[in-house]
């Protein structure tokens, strides 16, 4: 016993010494630096200063912020998106927490008569399933045109800014809710290739499809070539999060198997050029797309954020010349963004995404071809009522990112950039990745997709619909004064001009 007591006694004591050395060592250390003005003025107890800093979006999030208040997704909808995906109750209760007469509020017109959930067909079995009325690459004749299971999809999020199990997780669960999965503008990663039907995102710096450093339609071919899942092709042109700027992959994210896939330095920021070297003009871009198309068969589209819209009519005005071009065209609105983005560039730059689509939509429009091409908007689309709004507006399919992040974990750290993600999403850290176990964030991911399509397809047999794509503009008002709402058309200026659908039944032997 009394060896016991003395072992116990001077272990304490070590570790009293050991503390007090450190403190003594950090103490001299504070007092004789210079950058830090705080350490110096108050040594040892200056760093609760940036430790309380560095943990201020988590402590925020749970104790001083209420409901409505933080951004970019407040507590209401980041606990909306975690109830869905773990199959918990997803209602609130006591009213609305909305200010329902503040400008740009949008409000559903439900119908007397709904559409009754009795005589809904459900395609494929799945009630929740809501495939697309548009075919991608039926009007330019491509070999292999796709019609999409899911009109809601996964947005652009590469390996890279994300884990190999946040990657494996999201695929995993687009198999499982039959939805696509966006690469991102990093590549084919083996963590893509797990079952879920692909959009291949090719980025100025034609990441996966380069040799020599450069672009090359035949390592593109040859790749599409052996994934099969690889539904279509998306040449972005700009992204929400820093249009006109390339894609930021800080050097700690950079690991070996990232540096292969890329074909770039281990563990050095892989910054890419803000512009694309194989075309500068409009029909140089066209010309690429013919060229992808070509050798693939697969539909190809675009990606961009939107500023000037010069290019958009000259766009419009050659594939109406020239009867080529793309086969979609994805929106993204300066409110999106899952990476790192200078501050200036995130807050500054680009339409936000109802502006922006409303605005390039009518030019499309006006040429004859916004039927023929398919539409998809991103950026804070995750939840129902804000998809129905772009449906309304002309989208044919939505696709989401940081929802789908929350959904497999994402506590909304504000850490992406960093490699520091606390839940192992957006990290390439063994040590942080260990927690995400992807067998059930791929359910769980699956589940939110599932019950976003089950509320999206209440919403619109509330409104009349069998299918969410048949609602109009006419359907939904904005409140555009002081007691004063307008139709979403009357706001817009401009009708969407959508395919027609009978029933959904019709859907079922296409797909």
């Amino acid at each position: 016993m009394q060896l016991w007591e003395w072992i116990t006694n001077n272990v304490l004591l070590t570790c009293v010494a050991v503390v007090g050395i450190v403190l003594l060592l950090v103490f001299l250390h504070d007092i004789i630096q210079t950058r830090h003005a705080i350490q110096r003025n108050f040594p040892v107890i200056g760093h609760l200063r940036y430790f309380f800093e560095t943990i201020g979006p988590e402590v925020r999030q749970y104790f001083v912020a209420n409901d409505k208040e933080e951004r970019p997704f407040n507590r209401d909808e980041r606990r909306w998106i975690y109830a869905s995906a773990k199959g918990d109750n997803n209602t609130f209760g006591f009213g609305t927490t909305e200010q329902i007469y503040e400008i740009g509020y949008p409000i559903i017109k439900h119908a007397a008569f709904p559409y009754p959930d009795s005589e809904a067909h459900a395609v494929g079995g799945d009630k929740t399933a809501i495939p697309g009325l548009k075919v991608l690459g039926e009007f330019h004749g491509r070999d292999r045109c796709y019609r999409p299971n899911s009109i809601i999809n996964i947005s652009a999020m590469s390996f890279g800014s994300l884990g190999e199990k946040a990657i494996s997780a999201l695929n995993l669960g687009a198999k499982e809710a039959g939805c696509m999965h966006n690469t991102g503008e990093g590549g084919i990663s083996p963590y893509h290739a797990l079952g879920g039907d692909l959009i291949w995102q090719i980025g100025t710096g034609y990441f996966g499809a380069r040799r020599d450093s450069k672009f090359s339609l035949d390592v593109l071919g040859e790749q599409v070539e052996e994934h099969p899942q690889v539904r279509c092709l998306e040449i972005k042109l700009s992204q929400g999060a820093k249009p006109g700027k390339g894609g930021i992959l800080p050097g700690a994210k950079v690991t070996s198997q990232i540096a292969a896939i890329r074909g770039i330095p281990i563990g050095q920021d892989c910054i890419s050029p803000n512009g694309h070297t194989e075309f500068s003009d409009v029909d140089g871009l066209i010309d690429f797309i013919e060229r992808i198309a070509e050798r693939t068969g697969l539909p190809v589209g675009v990606k961009s954020a939107i500023g000037h819209l010069e290019f958009w009519h000259e766009l419009a005005e050659k594939m109406k010349a020239r009867n080529e071009g793309p086969d979609f065209i994805t929106v993204d609105g300066a409110e999106g963004g899952t990476g790192a983005a200078p501050l200036t560039f995130s807050d500054h730059v680009a339409l936000p995404l109802k502006v922006g689509f409303a605005r390039v939509y009518p030019i499309f429009q006006e040429a004859g071809l916004s039927r023929d091409i398919t539409w998809i908007g991103s950026s804070k689309l995750g939840f129902p009522d804000r998809t129905i709004v772009g449906l309304a507006m002309g989208m044919d399919l939505v696709g989401i990112a940081r929802e789908a992040m929350m959904a497999i974990g994402c506590i909304q750290a504000q850490k992406c950039h960093s490699g520091h993600c606390p839940v192992g999403v957006a990290t390439q850290s063994k040590w942080l990745q260990r927690g995400l176990n992807v067998e059930d964030k791929a359910h769980r991911f699956a589940l939110y997709i599932k019950t976003f399509r089950k509320e999206l397809l209440a919403l619109g047999r509330a409104a009349g619909y069998e299918h969410p794509q048949q609602i109009t503009s006419s359907d939904i008002e904005v409140c555009t004064g002081v007691n004063q709402f307008s139709t979403l058309e009357e706001t817009l200026g401009y009708k969407s001009d959508r395919l027609t659908l009978g029933s959904m039944a019709e859907l079922e032997p296409q797909l």
